[in-house]
């Protein structure tokens, strides 16, 4: 390695570093930093280029070659941002004397709208749920009940996937109606628990005796969503598999369900029942309102499909 683009990896590992100490980037925010920012790295390296002499014209260089390879216009303007924090970053520490990233625009790109499910489909799943905990034995029954309590904890609490795995078992000590998590940045915040959650849970965590020594075994831990596997609780790809099976079992297309498609849901039926913008923010744990309200254009969606298929001159010529 040369003696610039080691230079160049030690204000790469800087900018982590900063990331994680002052803004409390968790570690797969990390992980996406660095994969985007090496690649940039490694284009300027082809060109022989130290990131202090790096132009505007560099970066539209780049930008140009992710859209010739075919790069989604999410994905780089993903990059762009990086390249730009990084930079903001190293001008602050007087590392490099201007920031060029300063004028160069981003990709343009439409505003997809987030997937949901329909209440229907989403009771359709929980009943799917419902009727595994009914039909099993033993470690099938524990883990037919896991997945019923962590459905109703979702739907109930709108949870990104990683905070709802990784929920510790003192989460329910206290008030029964309420969870305090801890979610990006280390920010806590606090979600209601409906009375159908709690039931789940308190069905899940009692169950154990039932499943004998092996399956008692799976719920002695420290984590809610216990798992025999390495990291002590179920993992959030786990997870994943199993919500697309029960969607099959359901009669929904397995790729229209994911923990993050019920978040979706979960956001989208309270604005559609007249919750206010301010309350689904605070609940969803999203710092900036901005990011809440494209769950406004779904319902804005929602209200076109229902008008232009069912209104009697909706297919009036001018």
């Amino acid at each position: 390695m040369s003696i610039a683009m080691g230079q160049q990896q030690q204000h790469l590992e800087g900018f982590l570093e900063m990331l994680a100490a002052e803004r409390g980037a968790a570690a797969n925010t990390l992980g996406a930093y660095r994969r985007d920012l090496e690649h940039f790295l490694g284009f300027l390296a082809r060109r022989g280029k130290p990131l202090a002499a790096v132009t505007p014209a560099e970066i539209g260089a780049y930008m140009r070659a992710q859209s010739e390879v075919g790069l989604a216009p999410a994905s780089r303007a993903r990059r762009l941002s990086a390249i730009r924090q990084l930079f903001k970053f190293l001008a602050g520490e007087g590392l490099v004397a201007e920031d060029p990233t300063q004028g160069v625009a981003g990709p343009k790109q439409g505003r997809p709208l987030p997937k949901t499910l329909s209440v229907a489909e989403v009771d359709r799943l929980i009943e799917a749920a419902r009727q595994r905990t009914a039909v099993t034995r033993g470690r099938d029954r524990v883990r037919a009940l896991r997945l019923y309590a962590l459905i109703e904890t979702l739907y109930a609490t709108g949870l990104r996937v990683t905070e709802l795995v990784s929920l510790p078992r003192s989460v329910l000590a206290g008030d029964g109606r309420i969870l305090t998590v801890k979610g990006k940045g280390g920010r806590e915040r606090i979600v209601p628990l409906t009375p159908a959650a709690r039931g789940a849970l308190d069905r899940y965590l009692n169950v154990g005796r039932e499943g004998g020594e092996d399956a008692a075994a799976m719920l002695v831990t420290k984590w809610l969503f216990a798992s025999r596997g390495a990291e002590g609780h179920l993992t959030r790809q786990r997870l994943a598999q199993e919500l697309k099976e029960l969607a099959v079992e359901a009669g929904i297309a397995a790729e229209r369900v994911s923990p993050h498609v019920l978040r979706h849901a979960f956001a989208s039926h309270l604005l559609d029942r007249g919750a206010d913008l301010r309350s689904v923010q605070q609940l969803l744990g999203h710092a900036d309102i901005s990011t809440t309200q494209i769950y406004t254009h779904v319902l804005e969606e929602r209200l076109k499909k229902l008008v232009f298929e069912h209104h009697p001159l909706a297919g009036r010529q001018v």
